[in-house]
């Protein structure tokens, strides 16, 4: 079956005309996930006397890919060297273990074990040996830069029983992350939550942005006999809970951190042929009570298979993770969804970008398969032990073929969508940019600190030393 990326825009059935703003805010943040709240904590923190919004369609935070994971900190070993996923996960790692000594947010270092059978031993020593030729990414401690950046080695079968017991018999060897750890995601995010509040951000929730449209305003207030803002600037109209009508206010800066549905503010301004597409892999997990595991102190990772290239995964197979109270479970596995076809009449859209979210119920389908994966490095498990738990869907930019895809930051401005004529008289002036952010899947929550870091420290603190 062909699995099919769905280019839904914003505003795609024609709801909501355009409106003229009656407020502005200085910084907007779409998408209340633990990266769209490290992002605004962070503006916060760099811009105090800014007015700072974050809106979230949900009524909490983190109701959708955030609190639908493995909670794991990522140790840094899996991404092309030179990538963003490499470079905000060594980061990421750093900044997390350091916020949450400093907040109090439960976490634990546990390591993790990268097991492998005989013939999967050139996988890990081929992961080992980038390990060791890794740079410290930017904004990393100086006095640090000598020291290995992943804290990894290579362990042989005697050692490799002795730590785990547990382990099949077939594993001959594993690449232990001393680096990685697990933390209580939901504790994060109220930390965040916290802190962007008593700064002075605003966090409004059950609220959902239903469109966007940029704002050339020292042209268009000239074309109006009104009180348009005469400010440069994103028109974004959102509707909260219930309302029938929405409310338009102008962002200066947007940053776009919606996950799930990441392209569609863009997609409703590009062309229908330059469109991006987003792909939707459903991941499912399931607890495990039962013998076989009663000695795991580790995350336990399989090898994975590494398709066209060495990182042209699409998943890190169905690992074994440990809860801060010490319990077990496994998962995800990877389940492609495809989207219902998308019909367009009359130039209005007739598509349900969400349709994913009538797959997060956990069922007992993908269970044999989950135990098939898990039974090659720990044989002594049952499969009645296994129990449904709960799924999460991962938002990608490419499809079961696409290779490895690293995370995406665009940078877009209201005069690359204002019209030819309004173009030319303002000279192409580049104010009040859209950040979109995409893609981030794993390691988006152990990056989640260091995304904050390059957006609002890279990205719009250059924007402000512009103005």
């Amino acid at each position: 079956m062909k699995i099919r990326g769905l280019k839904a825009a914003l505003n795609g059935d024609k709801r909501y005309p355009a409106k003229i703003p009656t407020s502005a805010v200085d910084y907007l943040v779409v998408g209340g996930g633990v990266v769209g709240l490290a992002i605004a904590r962070r503006l916060t923190q760099k811009f105090p006397e800014k007015s700072i919004f974050l809106v979230e369609r949900n009524a909490s935070a983190g109701q959708e890919t955030s609190s639908r994971n493995s909670e794991v900190i990522h140790g840094g070993l899996y991404y092309p060297p030179n990538s963003l996923k490499m470079r905000l996960c060594l980061r990421g790692r750093e900044l997390m273990y350091q916020y949450c000594k400093e907040n109090s947010v439960p976490h634990r270092r546990v390591g993790k074990l990268v097991v492998a059978q005989q013939h999967q031993v050139p996988y890990i020593e081929t992961l080992y040996h980038k390990t060791q030729q890794l740079p410290w990414p930017p904004h990393s401690d100086p006095a640090r830069v000598h020291e290995p950046v992943v804290p990894a080695r290579l362990v042989e079968r005697d050692e490799v029983h002795a730590l785990e017991p547990d382990l099949s018999s077939k594993i001959v060897a594993a690449l232990l992350s001393t680096e990685t750890g697990i933390v209580d995601s939901h504790s994060l995010m109220e930390s965040f939550e916290r802190e962007i509040t008593e700064a002075g951000g605003e966090l409004v929730y059950s609220t959902r942005v239903v469109r966007v449209d940029p704002h050339a305003g020292s042209s268009q207030a000239a074309d109006h006999a009104s009180e348009e803002i005469a400010e440069d600037g994103w028109v974004v109209q959102t509707v909260t809970g219930d309302a029938e009508e929405s409310d338009a206010l102008l962002a200066r800066n947007l940053i776009n951190a919606s996950g799930l549905a990441g392209p569609m503010i863009l997609n409703a301004l590009l062309p229908r042929d330059e469109r991006i597409p987003m792909y939707y892999a459903k991941g499912s997990y399931a607890s495990y009570r039962g013998p076989g595991v009663s000695r795991v102190s580790h995350l336990i990772y399989p090898s994975v298979g590494s398709g066209r290239t060495l990182h042209g995964f699409q998943s890190l197979g169905t690992h074994l993770t440990l809860d801060l109270d010490g319990n077990i479970r496994f998962g995800p596995d990877i389940d492609w969804l495809n989207p219902p076809p998308m019909e367009v009449r009359d130039d209005v859209e007739v598509a349900n970008p969400d349709f994913w979210a009538k797959h997060l119920v956990a069922d007992e389908s993908r269970l044999p398969q989950m135990y098939e994966a898990i039974s090659e490095y720990l044989e002594g498990i049952q499969l009645e032990g296994l129990q449904p738990d709960y799924c999460g869907i991962r938002p990608k930019l490419v499809g079961p073929e696409g290779g490895f895809q690293d995370f995406v930051f665009r940078t877009d401005y209201p005069d690359s969508f204002v019209s030819s004529a309004k173009r030319a008289v303002r000279s192409g002036r580049e104010t009040s940019p859209m950040i979109t952010v995409m893609g981030i899947e794993s390691p988006g929550l152990t990056s989640s600190l260091a995304i904050a870091e390059l957006v609002v420290d890279d990205m719009l603190d250059k924007e402000e030393d512009r103005k």
